[in-house]
């Protein structure tokens, strides 16, 4: 189960204020040759906190790009995607 098709959009803050405020959903934030995270919750505003530098593991991975999913169903899309996807911040520490 993908994102839906749509094109990435670059991971800026011009971008992300762009989105509207309160949808929920799931996101996806990449680079080139990898998926980084995936997450739930209000797009915008956990995308704004990623782009500030809540997680070191996401600023670390350094995304490039993001994607993002309203959907009433986040949960149980967000763990198809991190089954399916395997991103790099969503993996559990040794």
């Amino acid at each position: 189960m993908p994102f839906p098709k749509q094109g990435g959009r670059a991971f800026t803050r011009a971008n992300i204020e762009l989105l509207q405020p309160n949808q929920y959903g799931v996101y996806g934030l990449f680079r080139p040759d990898a998926w980084v995270y995936i997450g739930t919750g209000d797009i915008r505003g956990r995308l704004l906190d990623h782009l500030n530098g809540d997680n070191p593991r996401i600023t670390r991975e350094r995304p490039a790009g993001y994607v993002t999913w309203v959907t009433a169903n986040a949960a149980d899309a967000e763990k198809q995607l991190i089954d399916e996807l395997k991103p790099i911040a969503n993996r559990k520490a040794a």
